[in-house]
């Protein structure tokens, strides 16, 4: 790291920022690569790669059809997003290994014959066990999940990237990321009271909006920095994938190290205090955007519903609820997920439920708790905050995602039928958690979650409001306490990881060509070179389109490892601005009105390609990569749309798809839903805008200039049909050379 960066200052002649140094280190070519923030495209060397079990399907699947014998860089699977939440962790668990056996043994045998290391069911939430066993200060780590900045926390670039960029670096590429500019976030202060640091990026999001980070790392300095621990510090990098930033990260400091230390990483925690000046800001460097936040007047947020940029500080909290009209009654708190399952998250609330049983009151609301892996459960087992949730009625979940993606097999409520829920997790769009468009859900610190689920209503603030005890006397909840980290060290729990074998060349993967399942890929055909003319809008969609809308999880996550089976999830949460209608278009061909998978699906049997048209952000939420898979699989040429979220962008170019944007924003309104148009591929160049000639049922033809962001390489993506092609091409040209 030192070495590369000392090229690149010799080139720059400037102070750097944190992430610079993190980001410049890794350059493939430091010597010769043009270095401009915000403009160039970085050729860089991650450390690691990190994959959850739901996207990890078709990265192993994409890897294996490049015909390489073991990943070319460290690279882990973790199983935790095919665990639905039901009746409680042990039989939950059982239940996903029963039902998910068939993925478990494919990903479970591909990491043994590939090299990678294999987190079981059961292990815990990806980011967390990247937290207590792979980050470092100064690394640069991709992980198939927009989460994955959760390294943050200890000083770590961690960066959310589709499955095709895990597959590029599995396979010994270099990995292209465009430079990002840095948004400073200077802090002061110290937090104090029922603030938590989970606020801060709370108030962060409701200043930046889930699209003000887009291009930016952001990276957290100042004195107030010293204060945070270093969970907390992972929880606020954890949160800011929904400000759009690349990633977010902290400075080393003392907190990073006594965590490493606690981790049984105290070597690693050493050598970075040799090298800590280069694990922070030069004095002097200079931020693209700077704010600043006085930590010691940080109030409690609760932000939502239905997106997590709508912050509402907790003084104001109660005449909002109010004035929205949103349901007072609190029906479920939920506590852990990737963002808030630290020792010290787990210890806080449980100080608050304590508080509450001495008065002999349980929580009101349904309260669930779901720790971030096996080691916090068995280590808050061992010290009694297990025993005092289950006491104060809380239903201790496994050690995965579950309701915090939409595993979470409800029943208090109908569907349809309008309700509030809070947690601690980072994403609330609609439906997200229960797949009930009606459902209220506020996203907040675990402390203020609990105090809620105390109250069993949102008509409520700690800090003000009292409780009656159980002998009607009123009483007002202490503010949380809880230690940052355990004072008898962390209990490991189960052993539940599995190391690739030191010889593989017996073992065998297989997959079934009956499997529903699982589903081996075949390369996408190449583009035939020329302008496509007279084709469909297969639907314009209205507002929000995100990752969720566009290939749904809940119960779809079974199919993730089977492109045509999932495929039938494509864009039905999408709204469509014809009709206000989701999974509702009509086809341009027959006239007739259907589900847009099964449009698509006519469309691409009549061999007629077809293009979505979107509006701001399209793209925005988790890294999946099947929502850009499932658009090329059924026929789609390009996506065009007023603005895209970075990894959606990047995941259609790998998969040989236009992702493109309206030079003149206002054009979106312009098209209609039945419109044909040509779009003139071949003028494709970089630099250059490609024109959209729009042909309305009624009226003349008018063209619309398109911007996009391809550079040389990524055009022959498109030529190629997908950058796996693109690898497999040169593979097999430098095998003719030999």
């Amino acid at each position: 790291m030192s070495e590369n960066l000392d090229i690149v200052r010799s080139r720059l002649n400037r102070p750097l920022t944190f992430a610079e140094k993190i980001v410049y280190s890794h350059l493939d070519d430091p010597h010769g690569q043009d270095i401009q923030r915000g403009v160039s495209y970085l050729k860089l060397r991650p450390d690691r790669v990190a994959c959850q079990d739901a996207t990890a399907q078709m990265a192993i699947l994409q890897f294996m059809s490049a015909g390489l014998p073991t990943v070319a860089t460290p690279s882990t699977v973790h199983c935790d997003h095919l665990i639905e939440a039901q009746i409680g962790g042990a039989k939950d668990l059982m239940r996903a290994e029963n039902i998910n056996k068939e993925v478990y043994d494919f990903l479970s045998s591909a990491c043994a014959k590939y090299g990678l290391g294999f987190w079981r069911p059961g292990s815990g939430i990806i980011h967390q066990i990247i937290l207590e066993n792979y980050a470092f200060p100064g690394g640069l780590l991709i992980g198939t999940d927009s989460h994955t900045p959760n390294g943050g926390g200890l000083g770590m670039c961690a960066i959310g990237v589709g499955g095709a960029d895990a597959v590029d670096v599995m396979a010994g590429l270099p990995w292209e990321l465009k430079a990002p500019n840095v948004i400073g976030i200077k802090l002061t202060g110290e937090l104090k009271g029922w603030a938590a640091p989970k606020d801060v990026i709370l108030k962060v999001a409701g200043i930046l909006t889930v699209k003000g980070g887009t291009g930016a790392i952001v990276e957290y300095h100042g004195p107030g920095v010293d204060s945070l621990s270093s969970t907390g510090m992972g929880t606020i990098c954890n949160m800011g994938a929904e400000i759009g930033a690349t990633t977010s990260l902290f400075p080393f400091n003392e907190s990073m190290h006594k965590y490493l230390a606690a981790t049984k990483r105290t070597e690693i925690g050493d050598f970075a205090r040799t090298y800590a000046k280069d694990l922070r800001a030069d004095e002097g460097a200079e931020y693209d955007q700077l704010i600043e936040i006085n930590l010691s007047e940080l109030e409690p947020h609760i932000n939502g519903p239905f997106t997590p940029d709508l912050a509402t500080p907790l003084s104001k909290w109660k005449e909002t609820v109010k004035k929205e009209g949103w349901p007072s009654e609190l029906k479920v708190g939920l506590i852990g997920s990737c963002t808030n399952s630290s020792y010290e998250d787990m210890s806080r609330s449980a100080s608050i439920a304590r508080d509450a049983l001495n008065h002999g009151v349980k929580s009101k609301a349904i309260y669930t708790v779901t720790p971030g892996s096996e080691q916090i459960r068995a280590t808050i087992e061992r010290d009694g905050q297990l025993a005092t949730f289950e006491e104060f009625g809380g239903v201790v979940l496994a050690n995965a995602c579950g309701p915090c993606i939409g595993q979470w097999d409800r029943t208090d409520v109908k569907k349809g039928e309008a309700n509030s829920i809070i947690s601690s997790y980072n994403r609330n769009f609609t439906g997200r958690n229960d797949a009930n468009p009606a459902t209220h859900a506020f996203v907040a610190s675990p402390d203020l979650v609990t105090a809620f689920s105390v109250a069993g209503t949102l008509d409520f603030n700690p800090l003000t409001d009292t409780l009656k005890d159980k002998d009607g006397k009123d009483f007002l909840l202490a503010a949380p306490n809880g230690a940052g980290l355990p004072e008898r060290g962390y209990d490991a729990g189960r052993d539940t990881y599995q190391a690739p074998p030191a010889d593989s060349s017996s073992v065998q993967v297989s997959v079934s060509p009956t499997s529903d399942r699982l589903q081996v890929l075949s390369p996408f055909e190449a583009w035939n070179g020329k302008d496509a003319t007279d084709i469909p809008i297969l639907i314009k969609c209205r507002g929000k389109t995100t990752t969720d809308h566009i290939s749904m999880a809940g119960p779809w996550l079974k199919y993730r490892g089977h492109l045509d089976n999932i495929s039938n999830n494509m864009l039905i949460g999408a709204l469509n601005d014809e009709n206000g209608k989701a999974n509702c278009v009509r086809n341009a061909l027959t006239g007739e009105y259907g589900a847009v998978p099964d449009t698509a699906r006519d469309y691409k049997s009549k061999g007629v390609k077809w293009v979505v048209i979107g509006d701001w952000n399209y793209g925005e939420g988790s890294s999946r990569e099947h929502a850009a898979l499932e658009p090329r699989h059924l026929g789609a040429l390009a996506i065009i749309v007023r603005s895209f979220a970075r990894i959606h962008e990047t995941n259609l170019k790998k998969q040989g798809l236009l992702p493109l944007t309206f030079s003149n924003p206002e054009d979106y309104d312009k098209i209609n839903f039945d419109d044909k148009v040509d779009l003139l591929c071949t003028e494709l160049a970089v630099g250059k805008p490609m024109t959209l000639r729009i042909h309305p049922k009624n009226g003349a033809a008018w063209d619309a200039k398109l911007s996009h962001t391809f550079n040389e390489g990524q055009i022959e993506w498109f030529k190629n049909g997908s950058a796996l092609n693109t690898m497999a091409k040169k593979a097999a040209e430098a095998k003719a050379n030999a």
